[in-house]
């Protein structure tokens, strides 16, 4: 092939040329463009569908949560409360034998011996636990250090020996009575 044409010719054949290449580019850099800027959108609807999605699904979740678990541990509590309530009240109202009869025991002389304990439990409340006593006390002083002793206790009040209880100086068959808080 011989290229008969001039150097202008061809000078404005190649501005040409090189004007379709950088068009052809320029195009396809624009289709790229374009097209990565819907590639974009696209992504940017499908996480917005999607966090939608999640947020009506937390909605409902949240919905039977407080509807269903929270009525149940809410009545859970409520029935554990009363349940405490009722505990309260049957250990308030009971009274302590065993504390009682440990200060009695600690309170009682050398040389006395008890024969019998009763127990009577007051019929108001509050009103504390009568006890009645009896038993032998081998002489009257040591009746009196036994009566000094429960006098003293806190716990205990009307206490009560009966004048039959002091009659005899040795040997004595006694009985006492008291009532505790």
């Amino acid at each position: 092939m011989i290229n008969l044409l001039p150097p202008q010719k061809k000078a404005e054949l190649r501005k040409e040329e090189n004007l379709k290449v950088v068009l052809i580019l320029g195009f396809f850099f624009l289709i790229s463009l374009v097209c990565f800027a819907l590639i974009l959108f696209s992504i940017k609807i499908f996480i917005s569908g999607e966090v939608e999605a999640q947020k009506i699904l937390y909605n409902q979740e949240e919905k039977e949560f407080e509807g269903s678990n929270l009525q149940t541990f809410q009545e859970n509590i409520n029935q554990s409360n009363e349940k405490i309530v009722q505990l309260e009240s049957f250990y308030k109202g009971r009274f302590r034998f065993l504390d009682t009869f440990e200060i009695i025991s600690r309170d009682l002389p050398l040389g006395i011996f008890l024969t019998s304990l009763s127990i009577f439990p007051q019929s108001k409340a509050g009103e504390g636990v009568a006890y009645n006593l009896q038993g032998f006390s081998p002489n009257r002083d040591i009746l009196l250090q036994f009566k000094a002793n429960l006098e003293q206790e806190e716990r205990f009040y009307e206490i009560n020996f009966p004048p039959s209880s002091w009659i005899e100086p040795d040997n004595i068959n006694f009985s006492a009575s008291f009532k505790t808080r």
